[in-house]
């Protein structure tokens, strides 16, 4: 084991800096100089109501000092990472509060021996000095079936608590009705946490060891044991598993939850699980209350109350009435809480039918003069890169995954396979729209997105057109859409190398003679293989080849040898020009 890594200045001097970073960022927080205490900034506004303090050891973060605002908390008392604060600093939080107009302050406490000890003690001496304080102790754990004389240690259903009691508080509500109700409010709140890895105290080893593929069951939000530990599962089964033993009638701390009851879920992130687990875990989580007929009102997930770097998550869920909901919904400025939509989540239509399309490709069309000589070419298209699949492989090795023969090879089954029985369009512009149809579906990749946009913006200047000139406008706005949304020019080393110089000569198609038309076209042949046989010396800046050096690279970019293939093939399938005399 070794000491993980952190990006600190000073493992003495980080809670101080980080509460100082949290204080910097939001103008509504201030800090009570000489002592790790977060305040509102605005105590004149509490006047006449009753001011909410909490906190505990740092490393929660953005427990506690994110919940400060306008309808949560008032302050907060930091202590060092995992350690309760010194009362001398949370009774100078009471009297700062107090002081600044308070009716009395309420102290929101986790149960922790420390916390307790030190929070009450704090208490006492505030009340010796006429300050009118009462404290609500948080034990939200249901991991114990059987909890010790201390009692189940109070978890993320905390956050519900500061939120329930600021929304009281700011409606101006006297000390003792607030007490009263959070303490009720408190004996429906349960939560439970598994981990996948430790997490570690800035200079310190990590706080316990987990092998590999294991995770652990029922942790507190210091590393704490839990109650056990097994194989690493998939997201449903552990969030199963986890509200199971939660909601079992024969655990002593278990939360009465049942069918048709209303609830409050929060999915915590306790540190280092990323948003995509955490979007798989919530949905997971509804799903598995919704199985249970239970109705999900509310959903909160993100980071609510952290340990440092854990690698694991909690659920907490509290049962709510209208009344809860009302103060749940209640507005509050401070900076952690969540922006949550109102609406109940279950029993919403949350998906909504895709629009009816009909790919290009599948629709028919009736077939005219062009037809047998487009299916020609395309035939002789499909055949060309499936000879060349193994060339274009070997050239992709170098420069990048080595599947540019693959993808072609696939592009020119697909279009085969499409062909079989079937007469093609007589409108170019109506073959272009399909092949780009079936080439997005099919083809896969940059190339096959490269080519579907080709096709697609080639398309339009040949609707109800056939005449050389329309291809070669086709060929052009076919080729600037690729310049356009790939980022490629001519000269990166791509497969617009070959292309663009055959597109230039193309349009000579406008106002060459029809007798010229083929003569043209053999030219941009040869002009395309030029291009892709330079592409040896070109330095690639563009696509996966342009992370290699240029040293490297001495073959033709396989997507240009691919492009010179298929106007070659072209030329060969039309033989006596690009439509019927």
């Amino acid at each position: 084991m070794e000491v993980q890594k952190k990006l600190l200045n000073s493992v003495d001097q980080c809670v101080d800096e980080a509460l100082c970073g949290i204080v910097r960022s939001h103008g509504g927080l201030t800090l009570l100089r000489g002592h790790r205490v977060v305040q509102r900034s605005d105590l004149g506004s509490l006047k006449g109501k009753v001011a909410l303090l909490s906190g505990g050891g740092s490393g929660h973060e953005p427990a506690h000092a994110g919940y400060i605002g306008v309808g949560m908390l008032s302050g907060a008392v930091a202590g060092g990472v995992f350690a309760s604060p010194p009362p001398a600093s949370i009774l100078a939080a009471i009297l700062s509060l107090w002081q600044g107009g308070a009716a009395g302050v309420l102290l929101v406490v986790k149960n922790y021996t420390g916390d307790r000890l030190n929070f009450g003690l704090a208490a006492e001496q505030a009340r010796c000095q006429g300050v009118p304080v009462n404290m609500v102790i948080v034990a939200d754990d249901c991991a114990f079936n059987q909890p010790s004389k201390a009692g189940r240690r109070g978890l993320c259903g905390t956050v519900f608590v500061h939120k329930l009691a600021g929304a009281m508080a700011e409606e101006g509500l006297p000390l003792e009705t607030i007490v009263s109700r959070v303490n009720e409010a408190a004996k429906d709140i349960g939560t439970l946490g598994v981990s996948l890895s430790p997490c570690s105290v800035p200079g310190s080893l990590p706080s316990f060891q987990l092998p590999p593929g294991e995770m652990e069951l029922g942790l507190g939000i210091h590393g704490e044991p839990g109650i056990k530990r097994s194989k690493v599962a998939p997201a449903d089964e552990v969030v199963k598993t986890m509200i199971d033993h939660m909601s079992d009638p024969s655990s002593q701390s278990h939360l009465a939850i049942k069918s048709g009851d209303h609830v409050v879920l929060c999915v915590n992130n306790l540190g280092a699980l990323s948003c995509l687990e955490m979007a798989v875990v919530t949905k997971a989580a509804i799903s598995c209350l919704e199985d249970r007929a239970i109705v999900v009102a509310r959903v909160m997930s993100g980071s609510f109350m952290t340990s440092l770097e854990m690698a694991g998550m909690s659920l907490s869920v509290m049962k709510a009435d209208k009344e809860i909901l009302r103060l749940f919904d209640a507005k509050t400025s401070a900076p952690a809480w969540p922006n949550l939509s109102c609406e109940p989540v279950s029993g919403r239509k949350w998906s909504v039918e895709p629009p009816q399309l009909i790919a290009s490709h599948e629709i028919t069309h009736r077939p005219g003069p062009l037809s047998d000589v487009m299916q020609k070419a395309l035939q002789g298209v499909c055949e060309a890169l499936l000879q060349l699949q193994e060339e274009l492989n070997m050239l992709d090795r170098a420069a990048g995954d080595g599947d540019c023969g693959n993808t072609h090879a696939c592009a020119a089954k697909a279009i085969q396979e499409w062909l079989q029985g079937r007469k093609l369009p007589g409108c170019p512009g109506q073959l272009m729209t399909a092949l780009a149809s079936l080439v997005q579906e099919k083809m896969g990749g940059s190339s096959g997105a490269l080519y579907s946009i080709f096709l697609t913006a080639a398309a339009l200047p040949l609707l109800g057109q056939d005449d050389p000139a329309a291809w070669a406008t086709a060929v052009h706005a076919g080729t600037e859409a690729m310049k356009r949304y790939g980022g490629a020019e001519p000269g990166d080393r791509t497969m617009l190398d070959a292309l663009c110089p055959a597109v230039e000569e193309l349009q000579r198609l406008s106002s060459s003679p029809p007798t010229g038309a083929m003569a043209v076209l053999q030219a941009a042949v040869e002009r395309a293989k030029a291009g892709a046989d330079s592409t040896r010396s070109l330095s690639a800046k563009a696509g996966r080849a342009s992370y290699i050096a240029s040293e490297h690279l001495t073959q033709p970019d396989p997507g240009a040898v691919a492009v010179a293939a298929i106007l070659q093939a072209v030329l060969e399938a039309l033989g006596g020009g690009l439509a019927p005399e």
